[in-house]
């Protein structure tokens, strides 16, 4: 089965490759939900994707992941379109991807890990989102050495080229183990940095705003705090921790804006973004921002809550924020097909009678770019910033009294 897509502009162009498997688990349905997703990242690290494959196995093949047949076909595509780069959504081991590249003919072959560290080298802004960036693309492209300096030696530009190894070949494994020892030594620094200035917001009730990538975080972030956070309609538009305080009424809280996750987010850059990720270890309460107009909204919940699992030694006091409800639409009136269907938004008395408002944590429904709804949010959070400052100061309970500040 094949798919086209279709964006404007002078980009790099690419195709995309996933796979379904019974091995797996994962369907033809689920796989093409997530090549939608690739084919967003491969538009966010600034290129254009062309055209997407798939193929159902009953389990992935160890040397070269596809059949023959399906690498033939890709193969035949790419060189009568002349597109340089194949994109594949799973992670590839060393040799598949030199497998693959054989099979390509000197094609540029990249997986979703190395995407996904393209678009990261491309966001970072700070000393430290750097250095975490190029921490995690060293120890991914040092099993990958055989045939990737040869690579970057033969084109300077493209997606998946950028950070280490762009200007100055290394041919040395000695050399790359050496540079990710002194990036862990500069990243131990800031994060002893860090943890001094955690330590100085001790009195303060800390909440982490978290969520899968482009849920609204920063939006969010920017209504809630008054300041103007940098946001964007694309995936990992910041990757810098931001942290903000905030009055709710009298209980004074540290909002921190951390970076987004996603589905199978690289275990380099987890490592690498430790500090960053602190910000959620240490929180006292977790504001869960979810897109709820996005059709799979529920696997990235999923995701999301997976990921915190593996973050968090306890559960933390937890409010699900279901942001752009004004986006979330149903269907009013089906019509012909020469005419749009009709559609509307979900009132919040709706949205509340939903199996969503009936989960365990606290739910909150909100429109960030439109306000809507924020003080219901900023109530619901005042609710849960006093337990948690009354539990850790219970002698100043007074400044909760009616009329005290």
């Amino acid at each position: 089965m094949t798919q086209y897509f279709y964006t404007k502009g002078e980009t790099e162009r690419a195709v995309l490759v996933g796979i379904s498997s019974r091995s797996t688990g994962v369907t033809p349905v689920m796989t093409r939900e997530h090549l939608e997703e690739l084919a967003f990242l491969v538009e966010t690290a600034g290129a254009e994707a062309v055209k997407v494959f798939t193929q159902d196995v009953d389990k992935p093949l160890t040397a070269t992941l596809l059949g023959k047949g399906k690498l033939e076909e890709i193969r035949r595509f790419v060189e009568e379109e002349e597109v340089p780069l194949v994109v594949f959504d799973e992670e590839l081991t060393p040799t598949q991807t030199r497998n693959i590249e054989g099979v390509l003919k000197g094609r540029r072959v990249l997986d979703r890990t190395g995407l996904i560290l393209d678009i990261f080298a491309k966001r970072a802004r700070t000393t430290e989102a750097k250095a975490q960036v190029e921490l995690a693309q060293y120890q991914y492209l040092l099993p990958r050495l055989t045939g990737m300096w040869t690579h970057l030696e033969r084109q300077k530009g493209g997606i998946g080229l950028r950070g280490p190894g762009e200007t100055e070949i290394e041919t040395d494994r000695r050399i790359i183990r050496d540079k990710i020892a002194r990036l862990k030594e500069q990243l131990a620094r800031i994060d002893r940095q860090m943890v001094t200035q955690r330590k100085g917001r001790g009195k303060l009730t800390r909440v982490a705003l978290v969520g899968y990538t482009n849920a609204g975080k920063s939006t969010l972030m920017n209504v809630l705090s008054k300041s103007e956070v940098f946001a964007e309609n694309k995936l990992f538009a910041t990757l810098d921790t931001t942290v903000r305080k905030v009055a709710l009424r009298n209980v004074p809280v540290l909002l921190a804006d951390t970076v987004g996750f996603i589905r199978k987010l690289p275990h380099h850059l987890v490592e690498a973004f430790k500090s960053t990720l602190d910000e959620v270890r240490e929180a006292d309460v977790i504001l869960h921002v979810v897109d709820v107009s996005h059709p799979r909204f529920e696997e990235q919940m999923e995701v999301v809550n997976e990921t915190l699992a593996g973050l968090l030694d306890a559960p933390r006091p937890t409010i699900v924020v279901f942001n752009k409800i004004d986006a979330f639409t149903h269907v009013v009136k089906e019509t012909d097909d020469l005419t749009p269907v009709e559609r509307e938004n979900y009132s919040l008395e709706d949205l509340k009678q939903m199996w969503m408002a009936k989960e365990g944590e606290a739910r909150v429904y909100v429109s960030a770019t439109r306000r809507e709804n924020i003080e219901e949010l900023r109530e619901r959070l005042y609710e849960v910033a006093r337990e948690v400052h009354s539990a850790r100061f219970p002698f100043n309970d007074f400044l909760y009294e009616e009329g005290t500040v």
